[in-house]
C-alpha cells in the first residue's frame, strides 16, 4: 500500500482511563511502522502529544497544525517533522483535512467532536470523499453511535451517510479503515432524492 498521510483527532488531555494512552501510542506506532503520515492538531499535551511521540520514535513523519492563538499558550510541539502555524481554527482544520486521505478519531472532548463531525458533514455534502474511522477504545464512542443511530431513525440522517461514521475496535481496523476508500455516499445537496 502507498504511504498516505492519516488525520488523527484526539483530546488534549489523557483522559481517566489508561486504555486511552495505550490506544494512542500504539496508533501513532502503527502510523509509522505503515510507513504512514501522522497529521494532528500540533500540540504536545494529552492524547495529541502521545499520539505524535509515538509516531515520531518509530521514525515517522509528523505534521501539526497549530492556531497561532495556542502556540501563545505554549502547548505547540516543538520536535515535528513539520508545524503549520494557521491564523484560525477553521484554517487549521481546512489544512489537516486537504492534507490527509483519511481520517480517525481517539477520544477526546469539545474539539474532537467538533473536528470528526465537520469532516462527516464535508463528506455528506461533497465536499470531500475520504474515510472516517473512529477508534472506539473501551466503548468510548457507544452512546455517539446511538444518537447517529437515533438520528437515523429520527428521519434526520440517511442511511448511506451514516454509513460514513465507521467504528474501529482495533488499531489495525481504524488504520486499514483510514487508507481504504470512503464509502460510497450520494451528496446531500447534489443528487436527487437525498435529504
Amino acid at each position: 500500500m502507498a504511504s498516505v498521510d492519516i488525520c488523527v483527532f484526539c483530546g488534549a488531555n489523557p483522559g481517566l482511563d489508561p486504555a486511552y494512552v495505550t490506544a494512542a501510542e500504539r496508533l501513532g506506532t502503527s502510523i509509522a511502522r505503515a510507513g504512514h503520515g501522522l497529521v494532528y492538531g500540533g500540540g504536545r499535551v494529552g492524547l495529541m502529544g502521545v499520539v505524535a511521540d509515538a509516531t515520531l520514535r518509530e521514525g515517522g513523519r509528523v505534521v501539526g497544525f497549530l492556531p497561532e492563538a495556542l502556540t501563545d499558550r505554549e502547548v505547540e510541539h516543538t520536535g515535528l517533522t513539520e508545524l503549520v502555524v494557521t491564523d484560525t481554527m477553521h484554517s487549521r482544520k481546512s489544512g489537516m483535512a486537504d492534507r490527509a486521505a483519511g481520517f480517525i478519531a481517539l477520544p477526546g472532548g469539545f474539539g474532537t467532536l467538533d473536528e470528526v463531525v465537520e469532516i462527516l458533514t464535508w463528506n455528506q455534502i461533497g465536499i470531500i470523499a475520504k474515510p472516517v474511522a473512529f477508534l472506539d477504545v473501551g466503548g468510548y464512542f457507544a452512546s455517539l453511535f446511538r444518537f447517529f443511530d437515533d438520528a437515523v431513525g429520527a428521519g434526520l440522517i440517511k442511511d448511506e451517510h451514516r454509513a460514513m461514521a465507521q467504528r474501529a475496535a482495533t488499531v489495525e481496523e481504524a488504520i486499514e479503515i483510514a487508507t481504504g476508500p470512503a464509502p460510497s455516499s450520494p451528496s446531500k445537496w447534489t443528487d436527487p432524492g437525498v435529504r
